[in-house]
């Protein structure tokens, strides 16, 4: 493997600084970017040198403020009033409190915004008794210019001594190690030519553990964020080199790659320049009904296999294979695609799982490439090494660190690559419905030192439950308003799915707001006209499955599985009644 080293430093702890400088008779509070565990170690130490001093988190210090310090023996309802920033989303502070609504238990809870952008939250504890009592969790941020030239607030260090009403910013390591990686990359000529690299790995070790929270699939985690932070960061920077717009998603710098791994001392940190893989890590093979975890590619290929049809492979950036099978029949034929976004899994065993019970199927006609991104799947694999609950958005998009989706045959150049696998589904079949099956975080996604809410992504950043994406062509408004009907009965017949869906649904309007979205059956829908599409109608699926596992997985695939086989018997009903007319 070839390597250009880039970076290589290690940084103090903002912890072990406080405590070396700290004095006997010293009274504070401090806020920083460690675990709760970590935070309780240093109060102990200081306690030891007879310094006085509260630790708390930096990061959504009102969550923690009710795990670690708000007593809510006696309450009856919860008030939160909260700040709107003007260079802020309205709804940022509010999110920032996500899950607290589910995790007080039956009491009332609301959330207020305040008139003001003062960085606190005012909580009024009623109890009861009828008593009203008052606490104010402070909310250290700082607005600043994020490394992708936008304004932004966001979550800082900050250390107020008694008897002082203000205190000042504290630089934490948190913040130092995510400053320096986004220094080392703008100070390196990458040149002009895209892809820039083959892989940017930026490893850090940081020691913060994971804390799960008492509700679905919800963790703490500043390893986490950081990864998240980084790569999007990242993808930012050459978005602005190339002039690109942020929404644009054609760049193609390569494959940026934040490993974030649980550490024990020092932070650390190392960028580097490496050759890209070409392998797979094994695993066991599952059974495909009752896969608990994300497959092998070995796996997936001998599932493929098993189908039948006649075989049809593309190349990824890598050499890696994208393989798919054609299976010709007498019906009105369908295309059906997984893994375009590789940390989403469940759609390439649902995929498998439906193609599978279609190929016998008499007179079946459909294609299906169940795993359309090798690359950034082998990389999803690596990552979960380490870090199997994490997110890893830097496994979504491919080897050239571009979304195949927004790849034609008249942008791409000599990197059509993956995309070649869809084109050619298309033109075998003649096909006019394409299932895309894909997923979402089932837990949330932050960027702490960018402005905490993932820009252009906010209404990825909390769960809402198992929803649909509608695209049609001109002149394809009713075949698609017929599926989505259709489908979404036939999975409001799985038992639990539309009671996650509404639980879901009413904690992210409490922290987030209305969904936006129009409800179908019970399931959140995104219907629109939009001609980007190889073909007139696509159904995409949105479930939220990275990071779940076990029986959670296996639902998630079960409703993938569904959804591609009700479209499907759907499909041939709608176009033999309403196909000669479109046509």
């Amino acid at each position: 493997m070839t390597l250009s080293l880039l970076a290589e430093r290690t940084f103090e702890r903002t912890l072990d600084r406080i405590i070396a400088e700290a004095r006997a008779g010293d009274e504070f509070e401090a806020w920083v970017f460690d675990d709760r565990k970590t935070r309780k170690a240093a109060e102990e130490a200081l306690a030891a040198k007879s310094v006085k001093a509260r630790i708390r988190s930096a990061y959504k210090p009102l969550l923690h403020a009710f795990l670690e310090e708000i007593d809510l023996d006696g309450i009856a309802a919860i008030e939160v009033r909260y700040p709107v920033h003007k260079h802020a989303p309205k709804n940022r502070f509010r999110l920032e409190c996500y899950p607290l609504a589910a995790m007080v238990g039956e009491r009332r809870i609301c959330f207020v915004q305040r008139e003001d952008g003062d960085f606190h939250y005012d909580v009024l504890l009623t109890g009861t008794d009828g008593s009203v009592r008052e606490v104010r969790v402070f909310a250290p941020n700082r607005v600043h210019e994020d490394p992708a030239g936008e304004p932004a607030v966001s979550p800082t260090g900050w250390v107020r001594p008694a008897g002082e009403a203000e205190g000042e910013r504290l630089v934490t390591d948190y913040e130092q190690v995510y400053a320096a990686t986004m220094e080392a990359i703008a100070a390196h000529d990458w040149g002009e030519t895209e892809p820039f690299f083959q892989e940017l790995n930026i490893r850090i070790e940081y020691p913060a553990e994971d804390e799960p929270l008492p509700v679905g699939d919800e963790v703490m985690s500043l390893r986490e964020a950081l990864h998240e932070d980084l790569y999007f960061s990242g993808i930012e920077f050459f978005t602005r080199k190339t002039g690109r717009a942020f929404t644009d998603r054609t760049l193609r710098p390569g494959q940026i790659v934040p490993e974030v791994v649980q550490g024990s001392g020092e932070v650390t940190l190392r960028i580097e320049l490496r050759d890209f893989t070409t392998d797979f890590i094994p695993s066991p093979d599952q059974q495909l009904e009752k896969a608990t975890a994300p497959l092998s590619a070995e796996q997936i290929a001998a599932e493929l296999a098993a189908i039948g049809g006649s075989s049809f492979n593309a190349s990824a950036r890598s050499g890696r294979q994208i393989r798919a099978t054609y299976v010709e029949g007498t019906d009105i034929p369908v295309m059906i695609s997984g893994g375009q976004h590789a940390n989403e899994t469940t759609g390439v065993v649902g995929a498998l799982r439906a193609a599978q019970i279609l190929a016998k199927r008499p007179g079946a006609h459909f294609t299906v490439a169940p795993s359309e991104n090798p690359d950034g799947y082998a990389l999803h694999q690596r990552l979960r090494q380490d870090n199997p609950r994490h997110m890893s958005h830097a496994a979504r998009y491919t080897a050239l660190g571009d979304d195949l989706e927004y790849r034609s045959a008249e942008n791409a150049g000599p990197f059509l690559f993956e995309k070649a696998i869809r084109l050619e589904a298309k033109a075998k079949t003649g096909a006019a419905l394409h299932v895309n099956l894909h997923g979402y975080p089932s837990h949330e996604w932050t960027r702490p030192l960018s402005g905490y809410i993932p820009r252009n992504f906010s209404m990825w950043t909390v769960p809402k439950g198992f929803f649909l994406v509608v695209r049609y062509h001109n002149g394809w408004d009713k075949p698609a308003r017929a599926l989505t009907d259709a489908v979404t009965r036939r999975l409001a017949q799985i038992p639990g799915l539309i009671e996650m869906n509404a639980k879901q649904i009413a904690l992210f309007e409490t922290h987030a707001g209305e969904t936006g979205f129009e409800m179908v059956n019970g399931f959140p829908c995104l219907i629109s006209e939009d001609e980007r599409g190889i073909v007139p109608v696509t159904l995409i699926t949105e479930y939220p499955d990275e990071t779940i596992y076990g029986e959670a997985f296996i639902a998630g695939h079960t409703a993938q599985c569904e959804t591609v086989l009700a479209a499907y018997e759907a499909w041939q009903e709608i176009m033999k009644e309403s196909g000669a007319a479109i046509a």
